[in-house]
C-alpha cells in the first residue's frame, strides 16, 4: 500500500504530478516513505490466515497472511509468514549443524508437537549467522511486494526455558525488525504477551496473537499495539470470547488448527 502525495511547485511541476496522479503512478519519495516508515496493516479489518496454502480470499477480506515461498494476494494487505526461531519440520538440515540448539547429550532439541527442530540463538554470533539466513526470506518477501513480515515462534524460549531467556528472544527478533524496516516492510510480534511491552525496544510494530480470546491475553497487546492486532482463534469458544470482547475493535477470524486451504476437508473460517 502507498500514499500518494501532491507536491506542490512550480506551474510545470504541478501539472506534472496531476498527470502522473491521474495514471496511478505517483508514489512517494524514498525519504517520505522512510520518514513516515513502514505501511501497517488497516486496524479491525477482515483478515484470512492462509499459512497452510494460499487461495482466493473471502468476500470482504482486506488483509491475508501467506507463508514466505507464496505469492501475495493481489490488491490486499498481506503479511509474509516466516519461521524465524524453529527449523520447518524436516529442514534441519538446512541449518548449519552448531545453529541447532542441543541438550547437554549433544541431541538437537524439537519442539515435538510441530516436529521442529529449535534454533541456538544464545549468542550474538549465531543470532547474526541465524538473521542472515531469516532476512534472506524477508528479502524475498520484500521483492514479491508483500508489506509486512510474520516471524513466527518468538515464544520459543518460554516453552525451552532451561536453554534459552527472554533477553535472547528481544536480541534476535530486533535483528529481524531493523532489517525489514530497512526492505520497507512492518513487523508483526507473534504471540509472546509477556513482551509485549517490550515492542519499542525491539522494533515491532503490530501483534499477531494466536488464541488471545481462548486465554484472555488480548489486553495485554493492545496495552502496546492498540487496535494494530490481529487475533487468530482456533475454538469456538476462543472466537466467542474473541468477539465478545474485542470483535468491534480487532481484526479477528477462527480456522482450522492445520490452517487448510479451501478445497481441504478440514478447513475452516469463521469470523465475528
Amino acid at each position: 500500500m502507498s500514499l500518494n502525495r501532491v507536491v506542490r511547485g512550480s506551474t510545470a511541476a504541478a501539472v506534472a504530478c496531476t498527470a502522473a496522479a491521474a495514471a496511478g503512478l505517483l508514489v512517494p519519495s524514498t525519504a517520505s516513505a522512510r520518514a513516515a516508515g513502514p505501511a501497517l496493516p488497516p486496524a479491525h479489518a477482515g483478515f484470512d490466515y492462509q499459512i497452510g496454502g494460499a487461495y482466493t480470499p473471502p468476500s470482504g477480506v482486506k488483509v491475508v497472511s501467506r507463508d514466505h515461498k507464496a505469492a501475495p494476494a493481489p490488491g490486499l494487505y498481506n503479511l509474509c509468514y516466516v519461521n524465524a526461531f524453529q527449523a520447518q519440520p524436516g529442514a534441519e538440515k538446512d541449518w548449519d549443524a552448531d545453529l541447532l540448539l542441543r541438550d547437554r547429550n549433544g541431541k538437537v532439541v524439537h519442539d515435538d508437537t510441530w516436529g521442529e527442530a529449535v534454533l541456538d540463538i544464545r549468542t550474538a554470533d549465531k543470532r547474526k549467522r541465524i538473521a542472515a539466513k531469516v532476512n534472506g526470506w524477508i528479502d524475498g518477501c520484500a521483492n514479491k511486494g508483500f508489506q509486512a513480515v510474520e516471524p513466527d515462534n518468538y515464544d520459543t524460549y518460554t516453552r525451552f526455558s532451561s536453554y534459552l531467556k527472554a533477553s535472547h528472544a528481544k536480541s534476535f527478533v530486533s535483528l529481524l525488525s531493523a532489517h525489514a524496516h530497512k526492505k520497507g516492510l512492518a513487523i508483526a510480534q507473534k504471540n509472546t504477551p509477556g513482551l509485549a511491552a517490550a515492542h519499542k525496544e525491539t522494533g515491532l510494530d503490530f501483534a499477531v496473537a494466536e488464541e488471545c480470546g481462548e486465554w484472555d491475553e488480548c489486553g495485554k497487546y493492545t496495552a502496546a499495539y492498540g487496535d494494530r492486532v490481529i487475533v487468530i482463534e482456533y475454538s469456538a469458544a476462543g472466537l466467542r470470547k474473541a468477539c465478545s470482547g474485542w470483535g468491534d475493535r480487532l481484526s479477528v477470524v477462527r480456522r482450522d488448527v492445520g490452517v487448510s486451504p479451501v478445497g481441504s476437508s478440514k478447513y475452516l473460517r469463521r469470523t465475528c
